[in-house]
């Protein structure tokens, strides 16, 4: 293989790796770029996973054998059956050695001094038609980060020397590729994520709850929402200390998580101060009356604060129609204000209180969020919010 054609492969692989948009993406974007560059038939890309001593292989990529998922989940290989892993890992890379591609055939090494060993790879080689095969470690931030491992099929060419230090060059560049992949899924992490509570945010919320009434809209699937706010949160940080406040936040946060794992898909979410809420997509009105029954009673049995006052908004129920996400932020919200202000140690379910719903005009929760906005008299919060709609008092 000339020089521009292999610079071209270079330029290729990094061009496909800057443009993958997730983990998935980058990985089989690394796999297949490899294996082109190289010329194989097959290529896998795997991580090592210090805490379990094993290689897991994240992607296999080109002509798989049957025994082959493209994105495995349980495909993965001790290191210590891998003398030359193991070497490199724990001997060559530790004492300042080169990460360096090396060969191997279906008659084992190509050269070196594991010649004449068969070991779980050499077998597989075999096992899969699979004539010879390159690997090639890669580092990120300094460390061995997993391996890039590209084959040919029996009868074709014998990868050589120069082929292993291409490798090399090609497991830096999709090295590079993943530390990108890497930092994009940390941003986003953290910019969907409250950092109190490691729960979703208030702009998770939003984007996924815009997405729940679409698909509310277009199929009927049942969109609910649970709106909670911690009692007592303000009395526990003026007596005891925001810390003992943020300790009450984190247990709550943990209740709130436990409790909507009960429902396949639900978001649990912090959306700021003392505001938490489930989104639910999917699971009967009723399903999430008991869920967020059971969040009540959980709450009041923490020894911090007051327990939780909880409302609930949800499509299945007769609440009139639901055309945006902000009509049902605003029924979730008037009827958690209606639990506050009453002390309610259950939820109140908007469309459940007056029972002819909003089209009857008697349930006081759809008339509260279904009211023009006014402003809020001493000691009431009245928010009845949709996305970018500021509190209205």
């Amino acid at each position: 293989m000339g020089e521009d054609v292999r610079l071209r492969a270079v330029v290729e692989l990094a061009q496909a790796m800057a443009a993958a948009q997730t983990p998935r993406e980058s990985w089989q974007a690394a796999a297949l770029g490899a294996c082109r560059a190289l010329g194989g038939s097959f290529a896998a890309l795997s991580v090592w996973e210090r805490d379990l001593g094993r290689l897991r292989v994240l992607v296999n990529a080109g002509e798989r054998a049957e025994d082959e998922e493209e994105f495995p989940e349980r495909e993965a290989y001790p290191v210590h059956q891998f003398p030359e892993i193991t070497e490199f890992l724990h001997e060559r890379w530790a004492g300042g050695g080169e990460p360096n591609a090396w060969v191997e055939t279906a008659e084992g090494p190509s050269g070196g001094h594991w010649a004449g060993y068969c070991h779980q790879r050499v077998s597989a080689l075999r096992r899969r038609g699979r004539g010879c095969c390159v690997v090639a470690p890669i580092v990120l931030h300094g460390r061995a980060w997993g391996e890039l491992y590209v084959a040919r099929p029996a009868g074709a060419p014998v990868f050589g020397r120069s082929d292993a230090d291409f490798a090399t060059v090609l497991a830096a560049v999709a090295a590079a590729g993943i530390a990108q992949t890497e930092r994009l899924e940390e941003v986003r992490r953290l910019a969907f994520t409250d950092a109190l509570t490691g729960l979703a945010n208030r702009r998770a919320v939003d984007l996924r709850l815009d997405e729940a009434v679409e698909r509310h809209r277009a199929d009927g699937a049942v969109v609910s929402l649970v709106v909670c706010d911690v009692n007592g949160l303000k009395r526990v940080n003026d007596t005891r200390g925001h810390a003992i406040g943020d300790r009450l936040l984190e247990r709550f946060g943990s209740i709130l998580s436990l409790c909507g794992a009960m429902l396949p898909g639900t978001l649990a979410a912090r959306l700021g101060g003392d505001e938490f809420c489930l989104l639910s997509v999917g699971p009967s009105a009723d399903e999430v009356v008991r869920v967020a029954d059971e969040l009540c009673v959980r709450a009041a049995e923490l020894e911090l604060g007051d327990g939780v006052a909880c409302g609930v908004a949800s499509t299945g129920d007769p609440i009139g129609p639901v055309r945006s996400a902000r009509r049902l932020f605003r029924l979730a919200d008037a009827a958690q204000y209606r639990a506050k202000a009453a002390r309610a140690a259950k939820p109140v379910v908007a469309g459940r209180e007056g029972g002819a719903g909003a089209e009857g005009g008697d349930d006081p929760v759809v008339r509260l969020a279904d009211s023009p906005p006014r402003v809020a008299g001493p000691g009431e919060r009245r928010r009845f919010r949709g996305r970018g709609i500021p509190p209205a008092g």
